[in-house]
């Protein structure tokens, strides 16, 4: 079991990130694994996830509305004046800190997947920013699932 208050050593340079065993999330300071076989995909999530936080959804203001303006661990970086989207330098950043809040290759003990997800699909009791994903089944909720548990993008 690994539960250490640093990253794990391991970042590529094409920013997968390589993890160890289990804990869960009883101190949120704390970088908990699970599996050692499941990388988070840099690729995937610049491609598939990253937008997600942008986008605007029925009855719900973007994650970025909030998560750029607040002090909590899901912090999403001000785009630069202009700009519809991270730059790579931001991009690089903001996976390392996302990443810190998921147990790679266990979607249901990663922060990222339960916070914004409704209590009665298995979310936490709080989220101040309601319910993103009413259940399991919301596409947006999936390409985050799948980033968790190891997804990569085809090759070209």
């Amino acid at each position: 079991m690994t539960c250490n208050r640093e990253p794990e050593p391991g970042t590529t340079a094409s920013g997968s990130r390589s993890v160890g065993d289990e804990e869960s999330f009883e101190d949120p300071t704390k970088i908990c694994t699970r599996d050692a076989d499941t990388t988070l995909d840099y690729e995937y999530f610049k491609a598939r996830v990253a937008p997600i936080f942008l986008k605007k959804r029925d009855d719900h203001v973007r994650c970025y509305v909030c998560h750029s303006e607040n002090n909590t661990a899901f912090k999403l970086e001000k785009l630069k004046d202009g700009a519809k989207n991270w730059d790579d330098e931001q991009m690089h950043r903001l996976f390392d800190g996302v990443s810190k809040l998921v147990v790679p290759g266990d979607p249901m003990h990663s922060r990222l997947l339960l916070q914004p997800l409704a209590l009665e699909a298995g979310g936490n009791p709080y989220h101040s920013g309601g319910r993103q994903f009413s259940g399991k089944n919301d596409p947006n909720w999936k390409i985050m699932e799948q980033w968790v548990k190891g997804a990569k993008l085809a090759a070209k």
